[in-house]
């Protein structure tokens, strides 16, 4: 699905998804991604741990990720939702689709957000 997001220099913006992956910011990922509001990367170990969401915890300053859990939601382990809070990081699970429309929402109103996405298969 292509989304239409209002472009802002300097932050990333999710244009596309589809079963293969991402257009962000220009950029085409095919996998997995994490979208931080400065940059994108391929998802080297796409799961919903604490390992596998290691680069969001590195990051710092993320007040809030979003859980792009493909087409339908999963939960968030008491685990993951425990080391995210301790990073001062609140997270939210939604479908691929619900993800990257919050996502682009919330970076343009300059929230400290990140997505970690599955791509909708």
């Amino acid at each position: 699905m292509q989304l239409i997001p209002q472009a802002r220099e300097g932050h990333q913006i999710i244009e596309r998804y589809a079963a293969s992956g991402f257009r962000v910011s220009g950029a085409v990922y095919l996998g997995p991604v994490l979208v931080f509001p400065d940059r994108t990367e391929a998802w080297a170990e796409p799961a919903f741990t604490v390992e596998g969401l290691a680069p969001v915890l590195a990051h710092g300053g993320i007040e809030l990720l979003l859980l792009g859990c493909g087409r339908r939601i999963a939960p968030v382990s008491a685990e993951l939702r425990t080391a995210l809070k301790s990073g001062g990081i609140k997270v939210e699970p939604m479908d691929t689709g619900a993800a990257c429309r919050t996502y682009n929402m919330l970076a343009a109103e300059d929230r400290r957000v990140a997505a970690a996405l599955l791509p909708p298969v």
